[in-house]
């Protein structure tokens, strides 16, 4: 009977004690890595939107530059151009004559840190043709909103070089919001609305001329906000951003997985 007692005790010493199997998956688990999956391809994807946006730009930019070099275009061949063609780049020569002196204001310009308005002008090309927009320059604005500043318009017939531009419309806001007067203050350079309010129809470019008589106010270009080397650098950054967070989510798998066989151990010992 002696040797039977301490032969179950031994053995009942020798057996581990069986619990309850852990589950090695738990539904947390599957959650974050998916969110982890999910965060990183966003931030991949966010990446390669950025380099395809910087070759958009660059092609964008070859363009330009091609255009600055060829001779310079007529104002019936503009008006010959199909109307969803980007035009910005061409150059134009034309003969402008001032038929009225109404000066429009688009405002929230910013130059070299100031902020301010772009003044403009419709002149007259051809008579029963189309008004041409043209880019008087930058000036800035005061601190009170209720005072306009003062442009000195194009009283004289001129023979006017220059580029032409389209303003990129606003998804969010691209209505004229015109507030009536002279100056004429805009929000948004609607070409469309703004000949409505002038009852007259404006060709679909504006003239950024290379010189004024009698004008002296700068005329910034800028046809492309956002350089391709900008997108390049957002492209790196978004890229980083996936790097990093991989590398934290790794970090704390590798901590999680540490404590989970720290008690382990312990029940082992």
């Amino acid at each position: 009977m002696k040797s039977s007692s301490s032969t179950n005790t031994n053995l009942n010493n020798t057996i581990p004690v069986m619990g309850a199997p852990k589950r090695l998956i738990s539904w947390a688990s599957i959650f974050v890595a998916c969110l982890t999956v999910l965060v990183f391809s966003i931030l991949v994807k966010l990446g390669f939107w950025q380099l395809s946006r910087a070759e958009e730009k660059h092609a964008w930019q070859q363009e330009l530059n091609e255009r600055q070099n060829k001779a310079p275009i007529s104002f019936d061949q503009l008006l010959t151009l199909p109307a969803d063609d980007r035009l910005t780049g061409y150059r134009l020569e034309a003969e402008v004559n001032p038929i009225n002196q109404q000066i429009i204001l688009l405002d929230n310009q910013i130059y070299q840190g100031t902020v301010g308005y772009l003044a403009y002008q419709a002149v007259q090309v051809n008579r029963n043709s189309p008004l041409l927009l043209v880019e008087l320059g930058f000036i800035a604005s005061s601190m009170d909103r209720r005072i306009l500043p003062r442009v000195a318009p194009i009283t004289t017939t001129q023979l006017l070089h220059g580029k032409l531009y389209q303003k990129s419309t606003n998804p969010l806001s691209e209505h004229l919001l015109a507030e009536p007067g002279n100056p004429l203050r805009i929000q948004n350079l609607n070409l469309t609305e703004l000949g409505q309010l002038l009852q007259q129809e404006l060709a679909p470019a504006v003239l950024q001329p290379d010189q004024l008589v009698g004008n002296t106010l700068p005329r910034p270009w800028q046809p492309i906000p956002l350089s391709s080397q900008k997108h390049q650098g957002y492209a790196l950054q978004w890229f980083s951003m996936a790097a990093a967070f991989a590398l934290l989510m790794l970090y704390l798998l590798i901590i999680k997985k540490k404590n989970i066989d720290k008690p382990d151990k312990n029940s082992t010992n």
